[in-house]
């Protein structure tokens, strides 16, 4: 048997997998998912990254050891990122706050130099990510400003290699593809393919709710009004200059909480782990194949893995605070706690256990204070202040029992009673130990209250 090999990373950019949906209900519709998380650094982007420096280099506006500089909502500054390590350029993101954690985390052990910037104002803002990484591309000498937004080499790299991929993994035999827009490549680059291939095929968008782009792909203007979203690497309040909407012959809106879902319903039902751009596109796809009368073979992406949104879109707590999880409604304080003991979702410690037992478990969980029990109990908290203080002294304390650290005063709240008795305990610098009689239910801290009221409005 011959083995085919790669000689290197980049080599493996593209020629990803198509998949049939079998176990979602699709109407009469055959539906496909193109994996493009199956790229090496796991998304679509890593196509445009790929074109993007090849495209610099040819036009020899990148030299040996540059510096690339580009605005990403995180997918295309991984692709960049991956080629620029192997082709040894240096690398500075600006990124809107919003984006995941792993995301971010991934860029840095990529190697990638990172500035975060508010996801709260558009183009035009000073402190808007795109208007950032123009300022920097200005300001430091020698620098290449990629311009993904703008760049023709975006929407090539699909022209060239994803659309016909498409073409021939289908067997020339389609109908629609449905398809976000962030900065339009992937539309543009399939609308000007299909054109000229297969004029009959349909190209749908896909858009977050609270996006302009759905609007403008209808009506040929953006809306008023835009509001925030929190599916990552899609939508706009602004047109990219690469997108082209020519041939969109519908547009779907879709909120957050409904392509949140979308992402876990696909991961339970075809085992597929994606991310919450995906939601967006599998949503609208799954809308659009219900609406049709007839049969027709529709084709949409898993754009990248949801291995980047774990701490989002997979945790229930995220979910729960965002309000796109809803647990049995109590109508009383219970309702506020984000991990309910009787689930055995509480952060604790046993009393039995060391203070080092209960530091630790505050970093894992990423909470400041944990319940110590006895006997299913609870008789103290601890929280940082507390370990401090048992520590700085003699930091061989860490081996001592959390009773030694803990506070064993406790003041405890009734579930029965007001959300306004919540606020004297915060005033008081404390956080508060909801009980029912004698049964520990779980903790309120500010954050909770804050997401609680957040979630009546």
């Amino acid at each position: 048997m011959t083995l085919s090999t790669h000689r290197n990373v980049l080599q493996m950019i593209g020629n990803t997998p198509l998949m049939a949906l079998r176990r979602l209900d699709t109407g009469p519709c055959e539906l496909y998912v193109k994996l493009e998380n199956q790229n090496p650094g796991g998304s679509i982007k890593d196509r445009v990254g790929l074109y993007l420096i090849q495209a610099a280099e040819r036009a020899g506006s990148l030299k040996p050891g540059g510096t690339l500089i580009e605005a990403t909502a995180g997918n295309t500054g991984l692709g960049l990122a991956l080629v620029a390590a192997q082709k040894g350029y240096r690398l500075l993101l600006a990124i809107p706050d919003k984006m995941s954690q792993e995301k971010i985390f991934h860029l840095r052990a990529m190697g990638a130099d990172v500035v975060m910037t508010r996801s709260d104002v558009s183009k035009g803002h000073p402190e808007y990510y795109r208007d950032v990484a123009e300022r920097l591309a200005r300001e430091i000498p020698g620098s290449y400003f990629v311009n993904q937004f703008g760049n023709p080499a975006n929407a090539q790299a699909h022209e060239e290699t994803t659309a016909p991929e498409i073409w021939q993994q289908m067997e020339r035999r389609l109908d629609t593809v449905v398809c976000g827009a962030g900065t339009g490549g992937t539309l543009a680059g399939l609308t000007h393919y299909f054109a000229h291939t297969a004029p009959a095929v349909d190209m749908v968008l896909a858009d977050p709710a609270g996006s302009g782009l759905a609007h403008f792909a209808t009506t040929g203007t953006l809306p008023a009004k835009m509001t925030p979203w929190l599916v990552e690497g899609i939508g706009g309040d602004s047109v990219p200059p690469v997108a082209d909407f020519s041939r969109v012959t519908a547009a779907y809106s879709i909120a957050d909480a409904e392509a949140f879902r979308t992402c876990r319903e696909l991961l339970a039902r075809e085992g597929i782990i994606a991310g919450t751009s995906t939601g967006t596109l599998l949503a609208a796809a799954l809308r659009y194949c219900r609406e049709q009368h007839t049969p027709k073979r529709v084709v949409t992406f898993v754009c990248d893995s949801g291995n980047k949104y774990l701490s989002k879109v997979y945790n229930d707590y995220w979910m729960l605070d965002q309000g796109f999880l809803e647990r049995e409604h109590k109508g009383d304080l219970r309702d506020l706690i984000s991990r309910p003991h009787a689930e055995r979702a509480a952060v604790t410690v046993n009393s039995t256990e060391t203070v080092m037992a209960a530091y630790r478990r505050m970093k894992l969980y990423d909470v400041s204070q944990v319940p110590v029990m006895q006997d299913g109990r609870i008789v103290g908290i601890v929280d940082e202040e507390d370990i401090l203080l048992e520590v700085v002294a003699n930091p061989e304390h860490f081996n001592e029992p959390v009773t030694r650290a803990m506070a064993s005063h406790l003041v405890t709240v009734a579930v029965d009673a007001p959300v306004s008795q919540l606020m004297e305990i915060f005033k008081r610098g404390m956080v508060a130990i909801v009980v029912h009689g004698q049964e520990f239910q779980g903790l309120i801290t500010r954050i909770d209250l804050l997401n609680w009221l957040r979630r009546r409005l």
